[in-house]
């Protein structure tokens, strides 16, 4: 570990408040930096898998996106970017579970006794005012300024939360590319058309990949791929009252194409969909 990264280290598992990994100290060995860590539970990508990729229940959900809120919040006044968020980066504190009987699948599920998370893998952050390489993020939670190579901030990390806060609901990835045309073909089918402000600004080799101010996805050998396994976001809702409708209000403004429009986290902290959280607090 670099000195650099042992400064991100101190600053970010300091907090207690922060759902951030905790550190509980770190030594030097033989002229490499370790840090030990506080002993948590499986990743919220693996108890996925444990699950057979059941999705998450609401209120599980609602519980662990607040907190993951918090946490990257709290890196971003850091002014950190995490660059990495996804489901195996996320981790429970305590993975215990229960098993219940779910009569609409008509068999038996694991279902979390507590959904406190803590965020993990810090080592792809970087601070405002670090070089900045082009390509970050696993390419499923990818933004799409970075697909464009259009540079990245701090929004980044909100897509990458709307992506993985969906996953938790459907129990599988939302977007499975085998290329970036494949990545932003599947981006518009959820989402509708890129804007035009954004694909004006291509000036890298991602401008092949537009015709006439439009993504030509359509002649690539996956477009019937993409019509076939992507649909508007909006229908992949379960039930439309005003949890679930809350829940995808607040998705839909994480995965808003323009970096610049995107609700920042701690925006998202007071969204609606958090309200019973705070009225179970205040009580």
């Amino acid at each position: 570990m670099s000195a650099a990264q042992l400064t991100v280290a101190m600053h970010v598992f300091s907090c207690f408040c922060s759902h951030c990994v905790q550190m509980l100290e770190w030594f030097d060995h033989h002229g490499h930096v370790c840090i030990v860590f506080e002993l948590l539970g499986l990743s919220t990508f693996d108890f996925m898998s444990i699950n057979d990729f059941l999705p998450f229940n609401l209120d599980d959900i609602r519980h662990m996106a607040y907190q993951i809120c918090t946490s990257v919040n709290f890196l971003h006044m850091k002014k950190l970017t995490h660059r990495d968020l996804k489901p195996d980066n996320i981790v429970f504190v305590k993975s215990d579970y229960v098993e219940e009987y779910n009569p609409k699948l008509k068999r038996k599920e694991r279902r979390l006794r507590k959904a406190d998370i803590r965020l993990v893998d810090f080592g792809c952050a970087m601070y405002d005012h670090d070089h900045r390489n082009p390509v970050v993020t696993t390419r499923p939670y990818r933004a799409p300024e970075v697909v464009l190579e259009l540079g990245w901030s701090h929004p980044c990390d909100v897509w990458s939360i709307g992506c993985t806060l969906l996953e938790y609901y459907r129990g599988v990835l939302v977007f499975q590319p085998y290329d970036d045309i494949e990545h932003l073909a599947m981006m518009e089918q959820l989402l509708g058309p890129l804007p035009d402000q954004m694909i004006n600004r291509v000036v890298s080799s991602k401008k092949k990949y537009f015709c006439n101010g439009r993504l030509a996805w359509e002649r690539s050998v996956s477009g019937q791929y993409v019509s076939g396994h992507c649909k508007p976001l909006k229908e992949y809702m379960m039930c439309h009252d005003s949890d679930h409708e809350n829940l995808f209000d607040l998705i839909g403004k994480m995965l808003e194409y323009d970096p610049a429009t995107r609700i920042t986290l701690e925006e998202a902290l007071e969204h609606p969909f958090f309200l019973p959280l705070k009225q179970e607090n205040s009580t």
